[in-house]
């Protein structure tokens, strides 16, 4: 992996008024890297990718992608550099096909004469081709995107991300409403994509589903970092406690005479 980050942000704060979501959040990501980031519920994962992905402007705070300080106007400023954000709802239409969710809004077109339509033989070929690279094979490229698993969908828009020129993707919880088979297909996506040199920050409650293929771990607590740890200097319990605020519990359990 390369010494400059692909993106960095330095010490980032979000107000919303007299609220403060982003107290100081700082996160890196190297190329061909998983960085994970963990926390329960209101510890400001959102609101961190989506001030990493453009959706919010920092209160203060510095972005830099590969080394440069950058200042994301829109979500559109933050893809043109390459950051791109697959989040849970996928933005997919069920009975669409597969392939015009793949290519949605950025169709191929063929020209015959003064017109240009859809050119669906390289939309097919290019989706089939995505997909079995991801490890789906597809029966048809014209099946519904609603009949695919849920773990299919999430590979769908991964494998669409990363064609269209992800160089580093967010993945927002894309295993929470999801099986163990499912979850292990989508796991396994992200490592084949993290192999190509692809940036990967993995949103997750779930400790056990960053070990397996994270690379840094930083846990959120109330809009803060507690702390950052690479893979083999923190076990699984350790991160788990972390995240579950282990210093908090310790507290309230010797409070409560050990009964927590």
């Amino acid at each position: 992996m390369a010494d400059t980050p692909l993106i960095e942000l330095i010490d980032i704060e979000k107000h919303f008024g007299s609220v403060i979501a982003l107290a100081g959040v700082s996160l890196s990501v190297l190329p061909g890297e998983c960085h994970c980031l963990l926390g329960d519920n209101g510890a400001g994962k959102s609101t961190f990718i989506k001030t990493m992905s453009g959706v919010h402007k920092p209160t203060r705070g510095t972005i830099r992608v590969d080394g440069k300080e950058v200042v994301f106007e829109s979500p559109r400023d933050a893809m043109e550099m390459g950051i791109a954000t697959v989040y849970q709802d996928l933005a997919m239409i069920p009975l669409m096909s597969v392939t015009r969710n793949f290519w949605m809004g950025r169709e191929p077109k063929k020209r015959i004469g003064p017109f240009s339509f859809f050119d669906f033989k390289t939309a097919n070929a290019v989706t089939m081709e995505e997909m079995r690279r991801m490890g789906i094979h597809l029966r048809e490229p014209d099946q519904a995107v609603g009949t695919l698993s849920g773990g299919e969908r999430q590979t769908v828009a991964i494998a669409r991300a990363v064609y269209f020129g992800a160089r580093v993707l967010i993945l927002d919880e894309p295993t929470s409403a999801l099986g163990v088979r499912q979850t292990s297909n989508v796991l396994a996506t992200i490592d084949r994509v993290r192999k190509t040199g692809v940036g990967i920050v993995f949103i997750t409650h779930n400790v056990r589903h960053a070990m397996a293929v994270g690379d840094r771990f930083t846990v959120l607590n109330r809009g803060k970092t507690l702390g950052t740890a690479k893979r083999g200097e923190i076990s699984t319990e350790e991160l788990q406690d972390m995240m579950a605020g282990g210093a908090e519990l310790a507290e309230l359990q010797s409070s409560l005479g050990g009964t927590v």
